[in-house]
């Protein structure tokens, strides 16, 4: 639904930058002998020579379009080169673009704040920028402009043709020109120097769109392309919108676009012109009616987040005509593949930025028998999101099994891999998102159950090591004991093989109550670092004992603020010379108790985590009611007041 946002103020400078057919020059790039050629990328399905993804504007002088096939491209272009998006998984792999894509971003990010809106196409907040210049250096004072500003195309007041102006110079170099337009002309100078060291850089070419806001600034970067940018002056706001078709408009192409249509008979924006604020607000409500009086206008107050991140990862697949799945268990195969993929770019999202997503959500369409309509009824589902791969693609089945039993309502039974359920599955994605910074220093308990085990090849480990794919946490944010000891790659390097089982000792719990005498009861964050041998060679108990002298000890029961003192024979174990270079290690496992975030704790089986937070914050001594005090030995005959 849309959003209603009234513009603080119209001196802002919004620029939107797309990349001009972006996955043909990726392609170009790394096949050189291409560039000048008529060409297009092919999607993997090779039925009819694929589905055209992008096609280069040499391809489209002959008629060649994104909506053809490869076969119906080569008919229309004999000489056309097609070229395939690389595969995985069974299906198209686009890290490649994205990777090109994250350059372009990267480049574009120095002059102002920085929103990437998808692989290929970003906002930018350059007002600070263009404020800076026009008081440092304005355009009227510049000895020469750059040729590639000189470029540009700016739109004129005309509403009937939307003439461009003549002279761009001229326009650029105003002394007498407003405020505002100045500092477009100083974004547009900015704009047109980025898209020049994109190019250097990157060898891509780009086009934008320069205005007062997000929404113009779309609309212009696509005028005038390639490798071209469109500036939109205030005053020449009204002649755009006038005749731009109502289903142009982002967020007007779907149904709200055809109640305008049916409705009210609008079919360009400017024929909202003609209705009151009141009458828009009683049909479509308050805020949508605001804001389709307010796009009339060209007003928007969407602001550039300030994102150069992706605000989630998703992954899909569409399974047209006779390739729908019919069957649970090919959905669930191809929900593996989708969990796999996606489970990859969390963990490279997690190592190279520290983020965390949080939701799991899963998306498909599909259709029941006789029912033409049901594409658009199968629900989403979602659920906390737990890391690893095998956590996502159990999550995701059974939030699959959820909504089908909710699309199917009474024919539950349809559900059981029946062929001929009546049921068919056309597309399915899996998308993860609310994805937030991990909070400094709160990476994963597990970070100090790894510092425990020795390396046969090196002391250090990457963030990936710390949260492994085997060991995520539970939507609840707890992992029981059973978990933590199934935990572990089913296939192990000989290394991991000798970390894990030391001599004797495994990661198995039942094996180490047997032979531990000092580990008694139910689970205990000592238990755990118990099963974590600093050496092969040490006795049984060495790693346990250093364990405990690193960890801060539970405080006494009569002594509360206090630790609990060993008995001479630790004290002598612990300062034995064979275990100095052990007794090194103690000072990664040293740390003052009230610096510890609380918020790690929650990453702890629940059956220890009242034990930890015992030691953060000791239980208040029961203070025992003593015989006669009560109230009512003041009102006895005997008590003498």
């Amino acid at each position: 639904m849309p959003v209603a946002r009234p513009e603080l103020s119209d001196a802002r400078v919004i620029a939107h930058v797309d990349m001009d057919c972006f996955y043909v020059q990726v392609e170009q790039r790394k096949q050189p002998e291409l560039r000048g050629l008529p060409t297009a990328v092919v999607q993997y399905n090779s039925w009819k020579g694929g589905g055209l993804i992008a096609v280069s504007y040499e391809a489209r002088k002959y008629g060649v379009k994104r909506s053809m096939r490869g076969d119906e491209a080569k008919e229309v272009c004999p000489q056309i080169h097609l070229v395939q998006v690389p595969v995985a998984r069974g299906k198209a792999d686009l890290n490649l673009y994205r990777n090109a894509g994250s350059e372009v971003v990267s480049i574009l990010a120095r002059k102002g704040r920085c929103e990437r809106a998808s692989i290929d196409e970003v906002y930018l907040d350059l007002t600070d920028a263009a404020k800076t210049m026009l008081s440092e250096n304005p355009p009227e004072m510049l000895e020469a402009v750059d040729d590639e500003v000189l470029k540009s195309h700016v739109l004129g007041p005309d509403e009937d043709e939307r003439k461009e102006v003549e002279n761009v110079r001229e326009w650029f170099c105003r002394s007498s020109a407003e405020h505002r337009d100045k500092l477009l002309a100083c974004g547009a100078i900015i704009v047109a120097d980025l898209r020049m060291q994109v190019l250097k850089e990157t060898q891509f070419t780009c086009s934008a769109g320069i205005a007062h806001n997000k929404m113009l600034a779309k609309l212009a970067s696509g005028m005038n392309k390639p490798a071209q940018q469109t500036v939109v002056p205030f005053s020449s706001v009204e002649g755009l919108l006038a005749s731009l078709p109502i289903k142009k408009m982002k967020q007007l192409g779907g149904k709200l676009g055809n109640s305008l249509q049916s409705d009210l008979g609008v079919n360009t924006v400017g024929d909202l012109l003609q209705f009151p604020v009141e009458k828009l607000q009683e049909r479509y409500g308050i805020n949508t009616g605001t804001w389709l009086w307010n796009i009339a206008r060209g007003i928007s107050g969407d602001e550039v987040e300030g994102r150069i991140l992706p605000k989630s990862h998703g992954c899909g697949k569409n399974f047209p005509g006779p390739q729908a799945l019919r069957k649970i268990t090919s959905v669930q195969r191809w929900l593996n593949d989708l969990c796999e993929e996606l489970s990859e770019r969390l963990q490279s999202d997690l190592d190279q930025n520290k983020r965390v997503a949080h939701t799991l959500t899963l998306h498909a369409r599909a259709y029941k028998s006789n029912d033409s309509d049901s594409q658009r009824k199968f629900p989403s589902k979602s659920c906390p999101l737990r890391y690893g791969t095998a956590k996502i693609q159990e999550d995701a089945l059974k939030l699959f099994n959820s909504a089908l039993c909710d699309f199917l309502g009474s024919h539950r039974g349809e559900t059981q891999g029946n062929p001929n359920s009546g049921w068919g599955v056309t597309a399915l994605s899996v998308s993860a998102s609310k994805i937030l910074a991990a909070p400094p220093g709160t990476a994963s308990i597990l970070r100090f159950f790894h510092s425990c085990e020795p390396s046969s090849s090196s002391s250090e480990q990457n963030f990936s090591e710390i949260i492994p794919d085997s060991v995520p946490l539970s939507p609840s944010g707890s992992l029981s004991c059973s978990e933590l000891n199934q935990a572990g790659p089913q296939k192990r390097s000989s290394a991991e093989e000798t970390q894990i089982n030391c001599g004797s000792s495994t990661l198995n719990r039942d094996d180490q109550k047997r032979k531990s005498s000092n580990y008694k009861g139910g689970c205990s964050i000592l238990g755990y670092l118990q099963g974590s041998k600093p050496s092969c060679s040490s006795s049984k108990y060495e790693g346990a004992e250093i364990a405990q002298e690193a960890l801060p000890v539970p405080p006494s029961e009569h002594n509360p603020g206090r630790p609990l003192k060993r008995s001479p024979e630790e004290e002598n174990r612990v300062s034995q010379p064979s275990l100095d270079h052990n007794l090194q290690r103690r000072e990664m496992w040293t740390y003052k108790v009230d610096e510890i975030d609380p918020s790690v704790i929650d990453e702890l089986p629940p059956e220890i985590q009242e034990e930890v937070r015992g030691w953060l914050r000791p239980p208040k001594r029961a203070n025992p009611v003593k015989r006669g005090s009560s109230i009512t030995n003041y009102y006895l005959p005997s008590r003498k007041m």
